[in-house]
């Protein structure tokens, strides 16, 4: 099977680069992927392939750009061009622009897809209808509001025009189903992106470094966390470093800038900028805590799997997407009340003077990530595209359900 992936690529700054390039990673080692075509955004820098294991031919083009009109074009050309036997999109609402005419072009890809008769699946890692886009930095104007949702409506049926659209979230499934009437809906969860070794669960020698991974401004804002540790340094003898690692949102261009000025007088605070995917494993490795300091979510959290991979704590708002989460995959952490440092603060600290419910916090998370890993994820998708290239050549059509009853059992 020759299989275009469209995504967001390392060093690419677009949102969702990570974890295009672990579906890269691990479906180029899948006996059924003769090719990968990989239709990624431009970049300055050289694409990302330090993958130490071998496997099939990855071709790799470079056509679209974030809010560029002409990406529907672009792409639906190299499409044509190329010819593959089935197409994958790594999406969310604002993954080609955060202009509406941009974004909304974009998200008509695979019904152009579907109208070809190439078996198409779309990751759709957020849905419109739960996103609050003021938080998200899209806008705050309440007619705008409402418009952007009836505009959300529109370009939600566009991606469902795929052969299957799989969400990582089961309450996404459900208003899918229920909202849209929708029949191809699958179920996949996001996945880890490693699993380690289990390590020792010990920290390294010298400061203790509470960790923030991401892009920030949006829904993102730093400032609480640099704000509760200060309140703990002022109570307690904790070392304590802060590391903000990760770039500005897109819709927030200089955010980072601005709170460096901002807090130049803390201690012991570093922004590490963005962190290419081989020094990943050490940025958290060295981390005694990771911190979510989120207003709201978008969809599944990428860092907390992160997190749990490496065998982490994690210090999070009990808001949307990670409490369901934490209830579904088996994720544990400390909880604070959003935008309040001195609940953050607490969630810290907890953490950092109880070492022993630091190790309870990062091996359950360790064990909740092991259960599942990206190369069962990538199965599932081999999976559903095997079923919709005999669907296709058999004339009828897929029932998701019962592949995903075939799955689960």
């Amino acid at each position: 099977m020759k299989l275009a992936i469209v995504t967001a690529y390392p060093p690419s700054k677009v949102t969702l680069t990570e974890y295009g390039y672990h579906l890269v990673k691990h479906f180029r080692l899948q006996k059924e992927v003769t090719e990968i075509i990989l239709i990624t955004d431009k970049t300055e820098g050289e694409k990302d392939f330090a993958f130490t294991e071998e496997g099939c031919k990855i071709t790799v083009k470079e056509c679209w750009s974030f809010n560029d009109y002409s990406n529907l074009f672009n792409i639906n050309k190299v499409i044509s061009a190329t010819k593959p036997d089935a197409v994958l999109f790594n999406l969310q609402f604002l993954k080609f622009g955060d202009k509406k005419i941009p974004a909304a072009l974009g998200l008509m890809l695979p019904l152009l897809c579907k109208m070809k008769g190439i078996p198409t699946i779309s990751l759709l890692h957020n849905i419109l209808a739960q996103v609050d886009l003021k938080n998200a930095g899209i806008t705050s104007n309440k007619i705008l509001r409402k418009a952007y949702k009836c505009v959300g409506n529109i370009l939600t049926r566009f991606v469902l025009a795929s052969d299957v659209v799989a969400v990582t979230i089961s309450k996404y499934q459900t208003i899918l189903e229920n909202k849209y009437q929708s029949r191809n809906v699958a179920l996949i969860p996001h996945g880890s992106f490693e699993t380690p070794l289990e390590p020792d669960f010990t920290l390294p020698a010298g400061p203790k470094k509470v960790l923030a991974f991401g892009k920030f401004g949006t829904y993102k804002k730093v400032e609480i966390m640099i704000e509760a540790i200060e309140l703990i340094r002022q109570r307690t003898k904790q070392d304590i470093e802060i590391v903000i690692a990760g770039t500005d949102s897109p819709n927030t261009p200089g955010y980072l800038e601005s709170v460096k000025k901002k807090y130049a007088h803390v201690k012991q605070l570093c922004f590490t900028g963005y962190v290419a995917e081989e020094d990943v494993p050490v940025i958290f490795g060295e981390s005694a805590v990771v911190v979510f300091p989120y207003t709201s979510t978008t969809g599944s959290s990428g860092v907390l799997h992160q997190a749990g991979s490496y065998g982490k704590a994690v210090a999070l708002p009990d808001v949307g997407d990670l409490s369901i989460l934490v209830k579904e995959e088996g994720y544990k952490g400390e909880f604070f009340k959003p935008e309040n440092a001195e609940s953050l603060a607490e969630a810290i600290e907890n953490i950092l003077e109880h070492d022993s419910y630091r190790r309870y916090l990062a091996m359950a998370n360790y064990r909740a990530a092991c259960s599942l890993p990206m190369s069962d994820i990538i199965k599932m998708y081999i999976e559903y595209f095997k079923v919709l290239q005999l669907a296709k050549s058999k004339g009828f059509t897929l029932d998701v359900t019962m592949v995903e009853k075939e799955l689960m059992s």
